[in-house]
């Protein structure tokens, strides 16, 4: 079968591999649509230093059981499913503690190990969740989305709070729908009318392009600042911005990663009483919950998917998100 690969960085092509077979414990999966994820874009820039090459890309995805190895008995053959991409060790601090998504052995499918971006994956069973009720395209969806429910988890996000999203990428959307479900009043930031237009279309209360003067726009719309601010971006501006937004004693979630070392005032920590949190992956819960939002917004996958590409068109794909990121929120390539 062929796959997708990045052979180094700024060169991927179609390769051969040879069909898994699934071993005791172990499910064969027919891949549906696999998503491109900005770590599949870094990985591609040659930025991101967990990846190794040739590297196969895809841990968001959807598809059919096709078929089973010994002893599964719990799943069928022909179920729709998509999969929890992170293989945590099990034993240390984070698994025991039940966070297993912050794991620091962890390996995650398309990063530090072979990912979906092919015909066929083999994956242990306990990392299949069999879904009903949502079409294969957007079964692609899940788990960009359960990262950005994952940080509003982490926020402790309560209803009538609200929240500054700074970010309208899959995963600020992700937070926007997670936070929506809470019953949060969302306000959405980012440089693109295009991408606020959709968190506009997708319920957030109130949306700024970041080109404004966002604080003073987010002070006639909270007062003394929002409770809680995510930083869905990853660059220097928006982490510091998010310490100044939020209101004292307020929140702020970091998702996102900054490209290099940040100065803080830090006084603004402590005067301010601030918890700052890290918000890394995605639990079982998130993908659960995930999965009955969508259920309920069949037209969320609409607003945010904008290119659908066929596997002889994913390298081209790749390349033309490393020209133009701002013109791309979800590519998908359907097998």
């Amino acid at each position: 079968m062929q796959a997708l690969t990045i052979l180094r960085p700024g060169e991927a092509a179609l390769t051969d591999k040879p069909v898994p077979v699934p071993g005791p414990g172990e499910v064969a999966i027919d891949l549906a649509f696999v998503g491109y994820c900005g770590s599949d874009l870094t990985s591609y820039r040659g930025l991101n230093p967990l990846v190794s090459y040739p590297r196969v890309p895809g841990h968001e995805i959807s598809g059919t059981i096709a078929e089973l190895g010994a002893g599964v008995d719990t799943l069928a053959i022909g179920t729709a499913v998509t999969v929890l991409p992170y293989f945590n060790c099990g034993t240390c601090r984070a698994c025991r503690s039940g966070r297993a998504n912050a794991c620091p052995n962890n390996q995650t499918m398309g990063v530090q190990r072979e990912g979906a971006m092919t015909g066929r994956v083999v994956v242990p069973a306990a990392k299949v969740i069999p879904v009903t009720g949502i079409s294969q395209r957007d079964l692609a969806l899940v788990e960009p989305c359960a990262v950005g429910f994952h940080a509003v988890r982490r926020a402790e996000l309560k209803a009538g709070e609200t929240v500054v999203v700074l970010g309208c990428g899959m995963i600020g959307l992700g937070v926007i729908l997670g936070a929506l479900r809470q019953g949060a009043k969302v306000i959405a930031v980012d440089l693109s009318d295009a991408k606020l237009e959709v968190a506009k279309k997708l319920g957030a209360h109130e949306v700024i392009n970041a080109s404004t003067d966002v604080r003073a726009r987010v002070a006639e719309r909270t007062g003394e600042g929002p409770d809680v601010v995510v930083e869905a971006v990853g660059a220097e501006a928006t982490f510091l911005q998010a310490v100044d937004l939020v209101a004292t004693a307020g929140r702020v979630v970091y998702i996102g990663y900054a490209k290099a070392p940040i100065a803080y005032e830090t006084k603004i920590f402590i005067t301010k009483e601030l918890d700052i949190r890290g918000s890394r992956n995605a639990l079982r819960s998130d993908f659960d919950d995930v999965i009955d939002e969508l259920r309920k917004r069949p037209d969320a996958g609409d607003l945010i998917v904008t290119r659908t590409a066929t596997l002889d068109e994913a390298a081209e794909a790749l390349a033309d998100w490393h020209a133009r990121p701002g013109d791309f929120t979800k590519i998908l390539v359907k097998f």
